[in-house]
């Protein structure tokens, strides 16, 4: 079964609006900063302009998800198969990244307390070198799954404008929450109540 297919998804995350003014400029600027920067993948990981039909990153909602096989910087790993029937939290990140630096501690707290329940994350690094990204999940002791945003990935997803972005599969594979820019701690926390779901 191909296609979208669209269906009409509370969000967790706090709408734009009750953001603060100063902290919704703040994530504003940091899109900014990550597409004006030049901190970009390597060259050999851009995304292939030639690969049509390439998703937004995060994708939109209902959208079903394929997974190709990874380029992986951590030593945990997950095969495509090994995430069916899971919810997954798909996390784009970068060492780089303010933002990210407050966050992944957060998705760190969310994976140790919920693997035991089926919940699994990927972790998909666009820093410049791997050995960076690879130096970063050391430092802080991350132990969920991360990918490299090799060119099969960006066959698949375009590269991010705004990080930290993050989608949330359902056991179909299916976005059901796709969220651009820093939530708050409560909000990922949150995730966790798609465990709950059929």
């Amino acid at each position: 079964m191909g296609g979208l297919v669209y269906s009409a998804v509370m969000r967790v995350s706090r709408p734009p609006n009750a953001l603060p003014n100063a902290r919704r400029q703040a994530l504003k600027s940091l899109g900014a900063f990550a597409l004006s920067s030049g901190l970009s993948p390597s060259p050999w990981a851009q995304p292939n302009p030639s690969a049509a039909g390439a998703l937004p990153a995060p994708p939109p909602l209902g959208q079903k998800v394929l997974l190709p096989p990874l380029k992986w910087i951590s030593e945990r790993t997950w095969t495509p198969p090994q995430l069916e029937g899971h919810v997954t939290v798909v996390y784009w990140w970068a060492s780089w990244c303010p933002f990210c630096r407050e966050q992944t501690p957060q998705i760190q707290a969310l994976w140790e307390r919920h693997a035991q329940q089926g919940l699994r994350v990927l972790g998909i690094s666009v820093d410049r070198q791997v050995q960076t990204a690879r130096a970063y999940l050391k430092r802080g002791g991350y132990t969920f799954a991360c990918a490299w945003y090799d060119e099969a990935l960006a066959r698949v997803f375009a590269r991010p404008s705004m990080i930290p972005s993050l989608a949330v599969l359902d056991r179909q594979a299916r976005v059901v929450q796709s969220e651009r820019g820093q939530l708050f701690p409560e909000d990922v926390a949150a995730l966790s109540r798609w465990l709950s779901q059929p």
